[in-house]
């Protein structure tokens, strides 16, 4: 399978393991604590991601963790958490399927992405079978869980550009729990001072933490910012299309909601909007030259003095005797 195609495969698993954390949210942890929760989900995938990386912000660093942390997940998770325990799980996921427009305008105004037109059209598909879900399903529709939704989505799309902007020079996994943990560090002086003293938790609901911090963050996370590195953002919104996939079919064959024949059409619209997105072949073949490969053609020579570099490392008395025959030829 080509790299391209092999790299959408795992970055599918972020919102397949997104979707199924509205279903563990609104089941398993305990409601009226969305910044609690957010912390809880954050922190401990920070810190297990950290010390997988055992690398620490430098220089600028310091700031864009700071940043990132801010909207994937201080914001994100909190807003996430409080539609999760508002709305059906079919319902909160599908909400989210608007990311991948709002995704695409984000990379264009902050990375000059310009989407191509099967990328809109996709995204168009989508949004249709959005709002068939929404509007012909019987659940309820709570305003407050869909304006949590919303908000969700446009600080997730700016966090995630952000991200795909700033990111090419990071390691995946360390920027990931710089982001996990500053996030988390953010959200424990807030919920103190909002919610006060945290719930107590009882053993479901300590290990539906326990996934939601290790699947459906850490891992998650970090395959959804190792794809933003190798795929277009369109792409990688379009993706984000199975979120609402997974939280449907959990919330209608588990949480025994009901899933109109409307609903179904919307996840057939969905499903297609995803396979508009796919690389095109000349995606597939490549991106282009890496980085080292434009500023060597642009330097033709950086490989001399980067062979000059490692044989100077191999060898110190290289440079003096550089100098010796200089001098003998003076």
């Amino acid at each position: 399978m080509e790299a391209k195609m092999r790299w959408m495969a795992v970055t599918a698993l972020a919102p397949v393991a997104w979707g199924s954390n509205y279903f563990v949210t609104r089941e398993f942890l305990p409601a009226g604590h969305p910044l609690y929760g957010a912390a809880w989900r954050a922190l401990p995938a920070g810190l297990v991601l950290l010390a997988l990386s055992r690398r620490r912000p430098r220089g600028a660093w310091w700031g864009k963790a700071a940043v990132l942390g801010l909207f994937n997940v201080s914001v994100f998770f909190t807003l996430v958490h409080l539609s999760s325990q508002t709305l059906p799980t079919s319902l909160a996921s599908t909400v989210m399927a608007a990311s991948a427009p709002a995704m695409m305008l984000m990379a264009w105004l902050l990375v000059a992405e310009r989407p191509r037109f099967p990328h809109l059209a996709g995204a168009g598909l989508g949004l249709v079978g959005v709002c068939l879900m929404l509007l012909t399903g019987t659940e309820a529709v709570g305003a407050t869980g869909v304006l949590a939704s919303i908000a969700a989505v446009l600080a997730a799309s700016c966090g995630h550009v952000l991200t795909k902007r700033w990111d090419a020079g990071a390691d995946v996994l360390a920027s990931t729990a710089w982001q996990l943990t500053a996030g988390g560090l953010l959200l424990l002086p807030a919920a103190v001072a909002v919610e006060g003293a945290p719930p107590a938790l009882t053993a479901p609901a300590f290990l539906a933490f326990a996934y939601v911090a290790l699947i459906a963050t850490a891992l998650a996370f970090t395959v959804w910012f190792a794809g933003l590195r190798r795929l277009p953002a369109g792409t990688v919104g379009l993706l984000g299309l199975l979120n609402p996939v997974t939280g449907v079919l959990l919330g209608t064959v588990i949480a025994s909601e009901t899933l109109t024949v409307q609903q179904v059409a919307g996840l057939a619209l969905v499903l297609a909007g995803v396979a508009l997105g796919r690389p095109t072949r000349a995606e597939r073949r490549g991106d282009g030259p890496a980085p080292a490969a434009l500023s060597e053609r642009a330097d033709p020579s950086l490989p001399e003095r980067a062979d000059q570099n490692l044989s100077e490392q191999a060898d110190p008395s290289l440079p003096e005797r550089a100098e010796t025959k200089r001098a003998g030829a003076g």
